[in-house]
């Protein structure tokens, strides 16, 4: 009975249009920043990893190096502090989490295969 109504409650709270994000695009995610009273977007660009959750708690993780040090973000794929994902490019990748390339550093870390549609 509770997740009925639990599941329920999630599908009102889903955004109307997401982009389909499968493990090993390049993304660019646009996220909004509360800077005081003022509002803006910031961009992350980088591959993602992980991709976890159902509904409503839907989340994936983006990682990007930065100077030589990995970075990674998590956001939630319904958040209205998340206005909008871009597919800049897709990978063919062979698992559904890219741990490894937490130890991969440069050139390295970008390695994956572009997916070509047939």
């Amino acid at each position: 009975m509770t997740h009925k109504i639990i599941e329920d409650i999630e599908k009102s709270q889903l955004k109307e249009s997401v982009e389909d994000i499968q493990t090993g695009d390049t993304v660019i995610v646009h996220k909004v920043i509360m800077e005081g009273k003022k509002q803006r977007i910031q961009r992350f660009q980088g591959t993602v990893i992980k991709k976890k959750g159902s509904l409503s708690r839907a989340s994936f993780t983006v990682r990007k190096i930065v100077d030589g040090v990995g970075l990674e973000k998590t956001f939630l794929l319904h958040s209205p502090l998340v206005s909008k994902v871009e597919i800049v490019k897709r990978s063919k990748v062979r698992r559904s989490k890219l741990y490894y390339l937490r130890d991969k550093i440069g050139a390295k870390a970008n390695r994956l295969k572009d997916r070509t549609e047939k």
